[in-house]
């Protein structure tokens, strides 16, 4: 019997956020099926991606950030190159790449948004574990055919 192996990429920007995505993921899915990988921001997701990708080693890649307005519009910039990245990353590969990577309008750095956003991540998480854990038994259904 073969174990699905997942990668799970963060952003080290906002990782005390950021780190709960990992946590809602591994609320389905085993630790010791996924392998974890830092990058220095949100920018940098897509090309670890695609390594990854180019591994061949995984099952499904999911990379999660915190892509905050620091008042100079370059959240809007960034967010969607990483997005696109991404989704260009799984098109082009054909692993599934799953994103965590939210720009929220509104963040302060207060305890409040940060307690706000750290509850959010846990449940974005979970929520990447299973799409991950559906596109599988998609896949693996298309490949019985």
């Amino acid at each position: 019997m073969t174990h699905a192996r997942y990668a799970f990429i963060k952003a080290n920007w906002h990782s005390e956020i950021v780190e709960k995505a990992l946590d809602g993921f591994c609320e389905l899915i085993a630790r010791d099926n996924i392998d974890v990988y830092d990058v220095p921001g949100a920018f940098e997701l897509p090309l670890m991606a695609l390594e990854l990708a180019r591994s061949e080693r995984y099952d499904a890649i999911v990379a999660a950030a915190l892509v905050v307005d620091g008042g100079i519009y370059r959240h809007d910039f960034v967010a969607q190159a990483v997005v696109d990245g991404l989704m260009r990353v799984g098109l082009d590969s054909g692993t599934p790449v799953l994103s965590v990577s939210l720009t929220p309008h509104h963040y302060q750095e207060t305890d409040h948004h940060r307690d706000i956003f750290m509850r959010h991540f846990v449940l974005k998480g979970r929520e990447a574990a299973e799409a991950a854990l559906a596109l599988g038994k998609a896949r693996q259904a298309m490949a019985c055919l």
